[in-house]
């Protein structure tokens, strides 16, 4: 078993792949900076403490397993004044159904009540008309030679079914998907001071247009998840204003997790599929391949590459001593190339077995997976027979990330 401390060699060999990580070579492609910390073993140092984990078997265990705890509000305060832990927006998140713990992720989650089989029937239409009204617009710019796919469909897609959903105003789409994008910041593995003081500034919006969002259902309720999210509170929680903001919390919660990581699962899944132009030709002529296509984007290059966890006792993971309190960063996007798990991990199969973490695991399963799978295959269906000959213009670029993926544009033709 490892001892405590860890040699210098190993944490400047960390320090130096995550310096390749953070280049715009090493955001397009991570894949080959995580083989080398795979060869390191399953469970590495981290360069400013803890572990990275990129063993695919030994970051299920610790997704599935009891003993391993979100870096919730308590543990964030234990970490001290003037660390990213304690910045405004990340004492925000802390609050939200991700980063709780039993007893209270037990009971949120409860409330939420999400996406049963007669609300994705309602969805599955409403997914389907916005789709095709997405793709019609695709469909005129391409008239003109070369569109902007991610800006056009995949930004859109999202803010539309969600905000039909929530019945948010289309007006205010636009400007949540730009606080979205700044407010995820806080979320990364390693935000600097500016990418915090985005995040912040984009919270605090956040936070005043929820508040005044729920202040409105409650004077005025009706048939939408925020009006029912308040009649359950009422009857779990007799103060009204703790009852609004359990409300407040679960309404944010639901605008961020069904943006920036759907998004970045429509513009990957269709980026690979005309980087593998067989894939795609195989898809306009098999779409029943396509919910296979979706997983393979979820395995091959999810939109979360990092999860991180907390060790809730002294314990050996992997091999390696982590003390109680510790944190192990679970790199997801590294886990799914295992060939420990995946045969010709490097390969993107359609007709691979399924096997991914990319919505998490265990009690944090993620609870939009279904309505991100099926944006993702309603989205891909229509694409596939409308436009059989879309090709991708040019390489695009990536956001400077890396626990969250994010695309910048997506530049196709049609030929």
């Amino acid at each position: 078993m490892e001892t405590l401390t860890t040699p210098p060699a190993d944490r400047r060999f960390a320090v130096s792949l995550f310096s390749r990580l953070r280049t715009a070579k090493g955001q397009s492609n991570p894949f080959p900076v995580y083989a080398e910390l795979r060869s390191r073993g399953a469970v590495a140092p981290a360069p400013w403490g803890g572990h990275l984990v990129t063993g695919f078997d030994v970051c299920d265990q610790v997704l599935r397993g009891r003993d391993w705890l979100e870096p919730d509000a308590r543990w964030r305060a234990r970490q001290g004044d003037g660390t990213r832990w304690t910045a405004p927006s990340s004492r925000e998140m802390s609050r939200t159904l991700p980063a709780l713990n039993p007893p209270e992720h037990t009971w949120v989650r409860r409330s939420a009540g999400m996406f049963d089989r007669s609300s994705l029937d309602e969805m599955r239409e409403i997914t389907g008309r916005f789709t095709t009204r997405l793709l019609d617009n695709l469909a005129e710019r391409l008239h003109d030679g070369e569109a902007d796919f991610n800006a056009l469909v995949a930004e859109e897609l999202p803010v539309a079914v969600i905000g039909h959903w929530l019945g948010l105003p289309t007006a205010d789409h636009p400007r949540l998907r730009e606080l979205t994008h700044d407010q995820v910041f806080t979320q990364e593995l390693l935000p600097s001071a500016s990418q915090l003081a985005l995040s912040d500034a984009a919270t605090a919006e956040l936070r005043g247009y929820f508040t005044e969002l729920v202040r409105e259902r409650r004077a005025r309720p009706g048939d939408d998840p925020v009006s029912r999210w308040i009649t359950v509170w009422d009857g779990m929680e007799s103060d009204r204003d703790k009852a609004d903001e359990a409300v407040y919390f679960l309404s944010l919660f639901v605008l961020l997790a069904a943006l920036e990581t759907t998004t970045t699962l429509l513009s990957t899944t269709t980026l690979l599929l005309l980087e593998h132009t067989r894939q795609w030709d195989r898809l306009t002529v098999q779409p029943d391949l396509v919910p296979a296509a979706v997983e393979e984007t979820l395995r091959y290059d999810p939109p979360t590459h990092v999860i991180s966890r907390v060790a809730s006792r002294d314990c050996e993971l992997g091999g390696v001593e982590i003390r109680e309190d510790e944190m192990v960063h679970l790199l997801i996007g590294a886990a799914h190339r295992d060939p420990a798990k995946h045969e010709d991990p490097e390969l993107f199969n359609l007709h691979r077995k399924p096997g991914h973490l990319a919505f998490s695991g265990g009690i944090h399963y993620c609870l939009g997976a279904p309505l991100a799978r099926l944006e993702a295959t309603t989205l891909l269906h229509q694409l596939v027979t409308r436009f059989p000959g879309l090709t991708l213009v040019r390489r695009p670029t990536w956001a400077p990330r890396v626990a969250f993926r994010r695309l910048l544009n997506l530049d196709v033709t049609l030929v």
